[in-house]
């Protein structure tokens, strides 16, 4: 942050005057729409406060804003402040010295800039505030919209719905698709976990059709796996129709097929379920990618890890894909397991007691 503007006296004479006036005029003119929370009181309370921070400023002292009313926005009064400034400093009945506008306009950057560090300052209060949750997954929800809108028109002007596309501009549609929708994914971990992970268990088992969700992963990851050349393949069970949550087992493997693609740049990714008896199936995901560092492991299921190492293997750099594929499958009665090796790829698995419905 660059020091306050060295000058051993305040703001004086045709200057100050024209600073004034110019305050005035914001007040005058601020309409209570523009915010809705500041009334009038607030916007002259906050226009002392500014006008003191600069004259102290241009004095070789700290300004201070911490009696700025919380709801006023300080950054637009003070861009409003600085330009009425300049129009009554170049005013003849004005006639500020050029020397002292410019001590003035060096306060109004370093005054903004003590705005810039105190909204930071109170943006991270927040974060770390009781109301902490809340504003993440208010956050998370505003990114999911707009997100879920670029998904549907990448993958309509993919099928051709805006005319034939060359190879480069499908490759480039492909590359938006992905990063939507990693984004997208991650704003859903992130409202999930808030939430303790497993609302999507809140529901009674019912019965449902193992293939189709199946090819519901099939149908949103296959752009993804397109884009960097993979074969996916996803194989459903003998015995289709099973009892259980298919919300979270839709999740799960959504999550764990999203990770192997990531991580995956050359072969293959297989979702597949194993009917080990009349009730209990095995699913996999398994991919031909680089394989877990064994320094991972130990907390490759811990949401909010930090990276050792760039690069390291992670849904997110946060860890939350993978927290939230162990919760789900926990609740769902099973146990979320990996084998790796470096350089060879990555099994994750896990068995379900999912029965088949009783026979009318």
């Amino acid at each position: 942050m660059p020091p306050a503007p060295p000058v051993e006296s305040g703001i004086r004479g045709a200057t100050w005057r024209a600073l004034t006036a110019a305050a005035a005029e914001v007040a005058a003119s601020w309409e209570p729409a523009e915010h809705v929370a500041s009334s009038a009181v607030d916007v002259r309370a906050a226009l002392s406060v500014v006008l003191e921070s600069l004259r102290r400023t241009v004095a070789d002292q700290k300004g201070d804003l911490a009696r700025l009313p919380a709801y006023v926005p300080a950054r637009r009064l003070l861009e409003r402040l600085r330009r009425a400034f300049l129009v009554q400093a170049e005013s003849p009945d004005v006639r500020a010295e050029s020397e002292e506008v410019v001590r003035v306009l060096r306060a109004f950057e370093w005054v903004q800039e003590e705005l810039d560090v105190d909204a930071a300052h109170r943006f991270a209060a927040r974060l770390t505030g009781n109301d902490a949750q809340q504003l993440v997954v208010e956050m998370a929800h505003d990114m999911r919209s707009p997100l879920g809108s670029i998904l549907i028109l990448a993958e309509r002007l993919r099928a051709g719905a805006g005319g034939e596309l060359a190879p480069i501009q499908q490759r480039q549609l492909g590359l938006i698709y992905s990063a939507a929708f990693g984004l997208s994914t991650l704003a859903g971990d992130v409202i999930e976990l808030a939430r303790g992970g497993t609302t999507l268990m809140d529901q009674q088992p019912i019965a449902f059709s193992v293939s189709d969700v199946l090819q519901s992963i099939l149908d949103i990851l296959r752009p993804m796996a397109e884009e960097k050349r993979l074969s996916m393949r996803c194989t459903g069970p003998t015995a289709d129709v099973r009892i259980g949550h298919p919300a979270a087992l839709n999740r799960v493997l959504l999550n764990l097929a999203t990770n192997a693609i990531k991580f995956t740049n050359t072969g293959s990714v297989d979702v597949s379920c194993k009917e080990l008896d009349r009730t209990r199936v095995e699913f996999s995901v398994r991919d031909t990618g680089r394989g877990i560092p064994p320094h991972v492991m130990n907390n490759l299921f811990e949401a909010f890890r930090q990276r050792q190492v760039p690069g390291d293997y992670a849904f997110s750099s946060a860890g939350l894909g993978l927290s939230i594929c162990q919760k789900l499958v926990g609740a769902m009665g099973g146990a979320l397991g990996v084998d790796t090796e470096l350089e060879k790829g990555t099994r994750f698995h896990f068995i379900l007691e999912l029965p088949q419905p009783a026979r009318m």
